[in-house]
């Protein structure tokens, strides 16, 4: 269980948090005096950071070119593209628990990790960096539990279907398979629910999201759909129709 655990943890920490290595000097000093309630004010208070669907984040990472900014739920862009990397804004464990306690805030949720010229920063909902990222400040992440998976996938004859574990003793019983056998792939996705987990799977060459009662959530349109933590950590998914231009889509399929 300790592998498992130590093996997720430095996935998520590659795919959210991006560190960097050690950087010569804080970009931007102003911004060090943002607080967590301002930011959390600043947020409420912008009318660009409108709320169309409560389960999303009010800024999504999106690619223009060859950079990534952030747009709105109505798909202005509100931070412009300039960064190599843009993740959600989420929480960093490694600032939460940072020796220099003035820097911990910046380990919110309120703020978004991204990269240019090869440096880390933190944003605000505004797009102004208010930290730069220093190897010093880092702390060890504190994680919580891992939540052990109910579902997993189970291939016969060649084809995936979807097992609950706790239950599944008997390959030959039709019975006992959540989803019987019938894709060509399937990859459970991490999520904060163990019991209703959204599933990337493959049918006729095809990629799409079912759930664990084989209804399909994104249609079979797309030629991949990523494996990563974009589920988790925004409520939404990562798609390709040609392989090489991705875009984040939500639960009803609308495109960001």
């Amino acid at each position: 269980m300790k592998n498992i655990l130590n093996v997720l943890c430095v996935f998520i920490s590659i795919f959210v948090f991006s560190q960097t290595r050690s950087v010569k000097k804080i970009g931007n000093k102003n911004g060090t005096k943002t607080t967590m309630k301002k930011g959390a004010a600043t947020t409420q208070s912008n009318p660009d950071l409108v709320v169309i669907n409560i389960d999303l984040p009010v800024l999504i990472p999106k690619k223009k070119g060859d950079q990534f900014g952030y747009v709105n739920q109505n798909g202005k862009f509100i931070i412009q593209p300039e960064y190599h990397i843009a993740v959600f804004f989420y929480e960093d464990c490694n600032l939460l628990n940072s020796p220099n306690v003035k820097v911990r805030k910046f380990g919110t949720k309120d703020y978004a990790t991204v990269e240019k010229d090869m440096i880390s920063y933190r944003v605000d909902h505004t797009g102004k960096r208010v930290y730069q990222f220093k190897d010093s400040d880092l702390g060890k992440c504190k994680f919580e539990e891992y939540k052990q998976q109910l579902f997993q996938a189970y291939i016969l004859n060649g084809f995936y279907g979807i097992i609950e574990k706790s239950k599944f003793v008997n390959a030959a019983d039709y019975r006992q398979y959540q989803i019987y056998p019938q894709y060509q792939y399937l990859y459970i996705l991490e999520g904060d629910d163990v019991s209703d987990p959204m599933i990337v799977a493959s049918n006729n060459d095809k990629f799409g999201v079912i759930d664990v009662n084989n209804k399909i959530i994104i249609p079979f349109e797309y030629s991949n759909i990523k494996r990563n933590f974009s589920w988790k950590l925004g409520k939404m998914f990562e798609v390709t129709k040609d392989g090489k231009n991705y875009y984040y889509i939500d639960a009803n399929n609308k495109t960001y």
